[in-house]
């Protein structure tokens, strides 16, 4: 499901997207357990980098704003960043990590996109597919959509369509911070993507799981450079 060729992951992401279409929508359970999930590579990398690059992993799951289980991992990219294609760098290493996790989470938030591209799947769409974890992206800017920033409020929110059709939204997760943008990913729609994302910030601008699934992954590159 990670294939390394773009025009094979490009073919793969047209027929999840239709697949996403007929998946089950999924409700958000009252006592959620959150996932949150982050790659990060060797610093000083220039450019889109490249198959090989090392890279360090975290992932976590949080209930109540509590860290319950986490994982760390090592790993090397299997190409370059290239937009709209993410998954070639980066889906396997993101699997793994998932993978790792004592529990398995309700739904897992990710640092990639999901309706919002050209194909209609983006990588937060595609883990939830391999995985069958429902998904959400949460992102500082939109891939192609467009929408305007909505109130400086804790809380407001504003679409983010592309050619028409709502993929997300700007939600303002504390006043006075720029907007993140909420990607629902798979078996998720916009209303729900917006109501996980409330549910893991814990009156943090980043929300909890990507936070600590972050730090995880950095501490573990670090480690790496002073052992």
């Amino acid at each position: 499901m990670w294939p390394t060729d773009p025009d094979q992951l490009a073919a793969v992401q047209v027929a999840l997207a239709a697949e996403a279409d007929e998946a089950a929508s999924w409700q958000v359970p009252d006592r959620l357990l959150l996932g949150g999930c982050w790659v990060c590579f060797a610093r000083g990398l220039t450019g889109p980098g490249q198959a090989g690059d090392p890279a360090w992993t975290g992932a976590v799951t949080v209930r109540s704003g509590r860290v319950r289980s986490r994982h760390t991992g090592v790993g090397q990219a299997a190409g370059p960043y290239v937009p709209g294609l993410m998954a070639l760098r980066a889906g396997a290493l993101l699997e793994r990590a998932v993978r790792g996790l004592r529990a398995r989470p309700d739904v897992v938030l990710l640092d990639a996109t999901g309706r919002d591209h050209p194909r209609r799947c983006g990588l937060a769409l595609h883990l939830g597919a391999v995985l069958d974890v429902p998904t959400v992206g949460v992102t500082h800017r939109p891939l192609l959509a467009t929408g305007d920033w909505p109130d400086d409020r804790d809380g407001a929110m504003a679409p983010l369509l592309l050619e028409g059709e709502p993929v997300g939204w700007w939600l303002r997760s504390r006043a006075g911070t720029r907007p993140l943008a909420v990607h629902p990913g798979w078996r998720t729609g916009v209303d729900t993507a917006a109501e996980v994302l409330r549910a893991a910030l814990h009156g943090r601008r980043t929300p909890e799981p990507l936070r600590q699934a972050r730090h995880l992954a950095r501490r573990s590159r670090a480690r790496a450079f002073t052992e």
